[in-house]
């Protein structure tokens, strides 16, 4: 009898789990309703038009808005041009380590440091450019770089990862090339889908996406929509008139995730508010996936 009973009560004990299981899926779906709704409401609030991605590293959830719509990318568009530095650099274009003069044909105004040097008066490494291009925006550095590859290399490397809305069209600060809309444009999905490329180490190899990335992760004078408890995070903001853009890796322990942000017809600074709550939104939805028990306790 005591053979027979066991098997028994090994079969309540699993049942049980599994409804309790269940029920928690339950729970966790509302929470997951709230949320997107969350989302939904900021994102309906502001003037302009707004558009959100944010995927989940660990299991591929994701939460989309508006996400398959073409906005300008300001100075998130230096994440494809780096990426083409490495690939031209890894098929023997040129060395990182080699230099390049910062002449005053090339130098332009907005961000950065370069801007204010003599004409050919200094010399830097290509890595050491991309490195200014991304730490602190510079605009020289990054039409030097543009320059160097060319704009319709960077276009045609990433159609070639299937992505056909990311696209270079002009070079930094070039005010009548905007006016004409040549745009450097991409999408929230395929923004978020070149980070999880870096992520996952799929564009050229592993050390070079590692490297890409410590430099996305290096801290950078404009900082980012504050998050709590400061996890790391692999970024790169742009905004010109009308436009905010922000393309990011998380690395929220146990949950690292994706967030892409992107506005245009944007009203004063109503994207600074409206990003920083969804950045918030998202975070905290990925920290209770991160530190929940199955019945939503949190493990610190």
């Amino acid at each position: 009898m005591r053979f027979v009973l066991l098997p028994l009560c090994l079969f309540l004990v699993a049942s049980v789990g599994v409804q309790s299981l269940e029920a928690q899926q339950e729970h966790w779906a509302i929470v997951r309703a709230k949320t997107e709704a969350q989302l939904q409401e900021i994102v309906k609030e502001v003037k302009g038009v707004m558009g959100l991605v944010a995927v989940d590293l660990t299991t591929g959830e994701r939460f989309g808005l508006n996400e398959n719509l073409v906005f300008p990318q300001a100075s998130a568009i230096k994440i494809p041009i780096l990426m083409e530095v490495y690939k031209q650099a890894a098929e023997g274009e040129f060395k990182l380590s080699d230099s390049l003069p910062v002449t005053k044909q090339q130098q332009v105004g907005g961000s950065g440091v370069l801007k204010e040097l003599g004409d050919g008066t200094s010399h830097l490494s290509i890595r050491d450019l991309a490195v200014l291009m991304i730490l602190v925006s510079d605009n020289t550095a990054t039409n030097i770089l543009i320059d160097l590859v060319g704009m319709e290399s960077i276009t045609r490397t990433m159609a070639s990862l299937g992505l056909e809305n990311t696209k270079v069209q002009r070079v930094m600060m070039d005010i009548a090339a905007r006016a004409r809309g040549d745009e450097n444009l991409s999408t929230p999905a395929e923004a978020a889908r070149i980070m999880e490329i870096l992520y996952r180490g799929e564009f050229l190899d592993r050390a070079a996406c590692d490297d890409i990335l410590d430099i996305l992760k290096k801290t950078k004078p404009e900082g980012r929509y504050a998050l709590p408890r400061y996890p790391e995070v692999a970024f790169k903001t742009g905004g010109i008139p009308g436009v905010a853009t922000e393309w990011a890796i998380v690395y929220l322990e146990d949950r690292p995730y994706i967030t892409v942000v992107m506005e245009n017809y944007a009203v004063g600074d109503e994207a600074s508010k409206a990003f920083k709550e969804l950045l918030r939104t998202v975070y905290d939805y990925f920290w209770r996936l991160s530190r929940a028990t199955r019945y939503g306790t949190y493990v610190e």
